[in-house]
């Protein structure tokens, strides 16, 4: 196991990337999730596992992965995302930093062409990758929607940005200057810190599907309300502080008509199921490859 963060001397030589993974009752999850880091073609990485007051013991799952550019902090307090992000954020060595979750999955060439496109627009912040969604059995069951280019990714604020979380990589300046709302609003950390700087930054995704977003099989309708009113207060304190009043009624408009659909799926279905793939599929293949890979070592010693 790697020392802790506290603890760790600094290497004489700086990493390129920090890979900031916050964890809190990971389960089974986060070994593959790890594994996935250590895999990664891109090999100029350190990896900041952040314990947040977990009490499910997953931490022993990686306990023979015996790589000395993995640093796990614990303290035993439970801090919150937010938090613990901000934390990572302090502590990042590298000029990059990088987002995982933990019962997430990343292709070996994410790193790589995150870079790639970073270093060859230097006027861009942040970027994301295309992801396909998986469920709890590590099966491909949709795409993930998004878009490419920031006019895109920022045209319609107030429905949102279609910019996963857990694939970003973007410059250690840029999150330093932005940071985590603290506290963190309930679930969408993100969308908070997309909505406040978005004007003044440049985002992109990766035109290439690099990441494995892990989607749970049932909804639970209680944690997705209190998630959709929460990114309306969001939008509304944004959006009027910033006087875009047109903004703010059709971020009303779009909360009314997600939460009528959010009823109409509890009344008819009781449950949400992601669209399946075709077994055949270039995508499902390609992510079966990345399993495959990964599947020898991903059961816990």
């Amino acid at each position: 196991m790697a020392e802790p963060l506290q603890s760790r001397e600094q290497s004489s030589k700086s990493p390129l990337v920090t890979v900031a993974m916050p964890v809190y009752n990971a389960g089974t999850y986060l070994r593959l999730a790890v594994l996935s880091i250590v895999k990664q073609s891109f090999t100029d990485w350190e990896l900041l596992i952040v314990d947040d007051g977990s009490t499910d013991n997953a931490l022993q799952s990686i306990s023979d992965i015996n790589d000395v550019r993995i640093h796990i902090s614990c303290d035993g307090k439970n801090k919150g995302l937010a938090a613990r992000l901000n934390e990572c954020i302090d502590l990042a060595r590298g000029k990059y930093l990088a987002r995982m979750d933990q019962d997430d999955v990343s292709y070996p060439e994410r790193f790589m062409r995150q870079l790639e496109l970073l270093q060859k627009n230097p006027f861009l912040d942040l970027v994301a990758t295309r992801t396909i969604t998986i469920d709890a059995h590590n099966e491909a069951t949709g795409i993930f929607p998004g878009s490419l280019a920031h006019d895109e990714i920022c045209s319609k604020p107030w429905l949102g940005f279609h910019f996963p979380h857990p694939t970003w990589l973007g410059r250690i300046k840029w999150f330093r200057e932005h940071r985590y709302s603290i506290p963190g609003p309930y679930y969408c950390e993100d969308q908070e810190l997309l909505l406040r700087s978005y004007r003044e930054s440049r985002f992109a995704t990766v035109d290439e599907i690099l990441f494995g977003y892990r989607v749970r099989g049932t909804i639970n309708w209680q944690k997705l309300l209190k998630t959709r009113w929460t990114v309306l207060h969001v939008q509304l304190r944004q959006f009027t502080s910033s006087n875009q009043w047109h903004f703010m009624l059709l971020s009303i408009s779009v909360f009314a008509a997600k939460m009528t659909g959010d009823l109409l799926k509890m009344v008819s279905l009781g449950l949400f199921q992601n669209r399946r793939l075709r077994e055949d599929d270039a995508v499902v293949l390609q992510w079966n490859r990345v399993l495959s890979d990964l599947a020898v070592e991903s059961k816990e010693p």
